[in-house]
């Protein structure tokens, strides 16, 4: 167990004439600030950023935009086109017509999401643990998980949907549908032909534990801790095969009991694999996520038994080029019923 003394960030207490000790936090004129010192904020929205990070698997290859302030709601996007090719060389001594930026413009509208934790002042005055603290990593995964959902929904819109064995609905498909290797390759030829770029030196994939199973079995698959180079790993990358570095999500998308017919229906499970430039969210620090922490007193708080702890973000993401990302859609070999998902190998 560690302890952690936030106290070594907190301001010397004052004390008044009237024999008082006040929060160190005070307003000009003496009364009590329920709100905390810059050193503690930074502290606690750090901590609150370092818990949500690892959960965000689907923004780590989003273009990036900074939240602009006094802009209104809609965020735009904005996608280059690319250079159409020459059809012929320049003629000597003739200045050629030369060329122009066209940028294409996707607008999104920006929402926030939020949550927090009330707190008590008997909890804080009879429990063991720093219940801020507690309380901030719960709150940073799930505005994590939260904020990769609507990242990962926008992205399983897309319109590019490809499906094993031929197979041309999402009803359709039966257990015996599974992600291959095969079809892996095809995609990735698939995103070439589109001249979708690598991210750094390979497509990704999103995958979901239980899809990845079936992929991992193969012998041509390479775990990550086999790479000859181990820089720039991304947050909850497996391996890769077919040219497609493969990142697991357990939030990877899952249609459930979307194939088949009752009483066996069977959960459908997306991959989604793309290139650079495929989508965009809007900047998580810097204004995107904010962690609030209010101390007891604030608000209508007469006898100071309240304090709470919480999480605000805004959010937008929008697809910039469909092209550039492909959804596969596979049941597959590894499958729990519902009951041992939950309970597993566990005593009662």
């Amino acid at each position: 167990m560690i302890t952690l003394d936030l106290q070594v960030f907190a301001v010397t207490p004052n004390y008044t004439s009237g024999g008082t000790y006040l929060n160190g936090f005070t307003n000009p004129d003496g009364t009590p600030n329920a709100d905390l010192s810059p050193e503690m904020k930074t502290y606690y929205s750090d901590y609150l950023i370092d818990m949500a990070g690892p959960k965000l698997v689907h923004d780590q290859f989003a273009d990036k935009y900074p939240i602009p302030a006094n802009k209104g709601k809609v965020i735009e996007f904005r996608k280059y086109e690319p250079l159409e090719d020459l059809e012929g060389p320049i003629q000597e001594g003739i200045t050629p017509t030369g060329n122009k930026l066209t940028v294409k413009p996707y607008k999104a509208s920006v929402e926030q999401y939020g949550d927090y934790i009330q707190l008590t002042d008997m909890l804080q005055l009879s429990a063991i643990d720093n219940n801020v603290v507690q309380a901030t990593k719960l709150l940073g995964a799930q505005a994590g998980k939260t904020l990769d959902s609507i990242t990962r929904d926008e992205l399983n819109n897309g319109r590019n949907v490809w499906r094993p064995n031929g197979k041309t609905t999402r009803a359709s498909l039966a257990g015996t549908d599974k992600l291959t290797v095969d079809l892996v390759f095809r995609v990735a030829a698939a995103l070439k032909m589109q001249n979708a770029e690598p991210i750094d030196d390979a497509f990704v994939a999103i995958v979901h534990p239980y899809v990845a199973y079936d992929l991992m079995k193969d012998e041509r698959w390479i775990d990550v801790h086999m790479y000859g180079n181990q820089d720039n790993i991304y947050d909850g990358e497996l391996g890769k095969i077919a040219g497609v570095r493969f990142v697991e999500s357990s939030q990877a998308k899952v249609f459930e009991q979307a194939a088949g017919t009752a009483p066996d229906k069977l959960d459908v499970y997306s991959t989604l694999i793309f290139g650079a430039h495929a989508y965009a969210i809007t900047e998580i620090t810097g204004g995107g996520l904010q962690h609030i922490v209010k101390q007891l007193g604030y608000g209508n708080d007469p006898l100071n038994q309240r304090s709470s702890c919480g999480w605000k973000a805004t959010r937008a993401v929008k697809r910039l080029v469909e092209q550039y990302l492909i959804r596969i859609e596979s049941c597959t070999g590894y499958a729990l019923t519902k009951d041992e998902e939950i309970k597993g190998n566990q005593d009662e």
